[in-house]
Parts: C-alpha cells; sequence; structure tokens
C-alpha cells in the first residue's frame, strides 16, 4: 500500500535490500511464515491485528493493577514485605519495582522465593542492591567505595564539621542542664586523648554503653538496637585512642561520662547524618 501510494505521486523511493533477506527473524515471519499462515486462514492478518489490540487493552488492565500495588507496597525505597504477600502477584510487582533498577528476571525469581529469608540477604543489580530487613526489602543504590574506609580527626578546639558527619563541637564548664538525646554527647576531657578519631565500626569493636559496666560487642548493640544493615554500615564511632567514646547518634561509652570530678566537657551535637 505504501509502495502504491508513493508510485501514484510519483514519489521517489529506495527499497531496503535487507528486507528481501528471510536470514532475520522478522523477515523470515514476515516472508515465508505468514504468507504459510494466509494459505490455511485467508484472515490472519485480521486475527493477528485484533489479538494485538487485545494484547495492548490487556497491559493498560495489568499496569494499573499492578501500580496500583505498588504504590501500597513500596514506600521510601522499602518494599513492605507483608503487603506485598497480599497483593494479587507478588512477582509482577517485584518485576515492576526492580526491573528498571537492573535487577536481571532470574534475581528477581529469587527475590520472590525469598520472601521469608533471614534478615542480611542481599541481592544484586549493576547499580542497586535489595537488602532483606525483618519487615521489608531496602532498596540502596550501590556507591562507589574506597580500598579502606578514610579516618577523620578531630582537635580539642570548637568547631563545626560536615565530613563524614555534620557535628557542633564544644569545649565548656560542665552544663547544668543535660540534653539526654541520643544526638548529644557530653564527655569528661580530662578522659580524652587528642585528636579524637572518626571512623566506620569495625568487626570485633566494643565499648561499655552509657549506664552499663560491660563491654559490649558494636555487633550485638546493633542487633539489640534492630539495626539493618544499612544502618551499621552507615554507623560512625567516635575514638578516644583505641576506645570508643560515642557510637555517633545513638549512644555515648560510660567510661567518658562526666562525673561530679569534672571540669572541662567535650560537647558534640549531630546535626545531620550524611
Amino acid at each position: 500500500e505504501i509502495e502504491n501510494y508513493l508510485v501514484e505521486r510519483q514519489i521517489p523511493f529506495r527499497t531496503d535490500s535487507t528486507n528481501l533477506e528471510d536470514i532475520y527473524t522478522r523477515n523470515h515471519i514476515r516472508l515465508n511464515v505468514l504468507p504459510m499462515l494466509q494459505k490455511i486462514n485467508p484472515s490472519v492478518n485480521e486475527t493477528i491485528f485484533r489479538t494485538a489490540e487485545n494484547l495492548a487493552e490487556a497491559e493498560k488492565i495489568y499496569k494499573k493493577a499492578v501500580h496500583a500495588d505498588i504504590e501500597v507496597v513500596l514506600k521510601n525505597n522499602r518494599i513492605d514485605i507483608e503487603a506485598l504477600k497480599l497483593s494479587a502477584s507478588p512477582l509482577s510487582v517485584l518485576f515492576e519495582i526492580l526491573s528498571p533498577l537492573g535487577f536481571h528476571p532470574a534475581v528477581i525469581d529469587d527475590v520472590k522465593a525469598g520472601l521469608d529469608a533471614s534478615p542480611g540477604k542481599q541481592f544484586f543489580s549493576p547499580t542497586h542492591r535489595l537488602i532483606k530487613d525483618r519487615t521489608c526489602f531496602l532498596i540502596d543504590k550501590i556507591k562507589k567505595t574506597e580500598s579502606d574506609d578514610p579516618i577523620y580527626f578531630i582537635d580539642a578546639v570548637s568547631q563545626e564539621i560536615s565530613t563524614p558527619v555534620n557535628l557542633a563541637i564544644k569545649l565548656t564548664g560542665v552544663p547544668k542542664l543535660i540534653d539526654k538525646k541520643s544526638r548529644m554527647l557530653y564527655a569528661d576531657v580530662a578522659k580524652l586523648q587528642f585528636p579524637l578519631k572518626l571512623r566506620k565500626w569495625q568487626a570485633g569493636d566494643r565499648f561499655i554503653p552509657f549506664g552499663m559496666k560491660g563491654k559490649k560487642k558494636l555487633s550485638d548493640f546493633f542487633t539489640d538496637q534492630k539495626f539493618n544493615l544499612k544502618e551499621k554500615e552507615e554507623t560512625w564511632l567516635l575514638l578516644s585512642g583505641e576506645e570508643v567514646v560515642w557510637v555517633v547518634g545513638h549512644r555515648a561509652d560510660n567510661r567518658f561520662k562526666i562525673t561530679p570530678a569534672t571540669e572541662r566537657v567535650l560537647q558534640i551535637e549531630l546535626k545531620t547524618m550524611k
């Protein structure tokens, strides 16, 4: 029809020679398969067209239903596992969420099979990872990592730092009022060894949580506080020498607390986490 239209109006055109070669799948179907089907059923073209229209309408229904489930299941890069299980097709919901993030269909099948897996299990695409938590899957963009986590130093002067976390640091006398929120640290300056160090937590790290007497592994503290894997990885420690002074933003070490004998106090406020 297109060629007839061009001929009637004397419009020059060129036929792509590859259209006549059946080495390509699309051409093999058009040149060989369709003519055979037309011999069996002369109205096959109309049937195929009608089927394509029906499939297009079915896709609209599918998209609307799945996206309605996604609005319930996906919140703030978290996939609610119980809500996912209640959806009409958990695998379809997972596919529509994860496929745009580069997850291979086989990996998405593994995610579906791992709905009841233990917390901490991870699934990867080239750009993202999915972390199994107790009640949800956490979607996390993979960041470029350095071979070793950096160490930052804090001198014995009042200052504010923004890297790796935003801290307001002040040397002061003993305050009359103590803010007991976990974002605040009050430590006896006489017990500290400067410069202090900021680094990520490492396996084997221990501290004495404020109010306790015995040492506790950081890994056990994280478990008690129900930290997920991502929260563990993003936790920073403030150290004096090799001793933990503060699990930043979470708990101070009891050894560095202020006492009636304290004269100078290091006061640190966590402003924001990066």
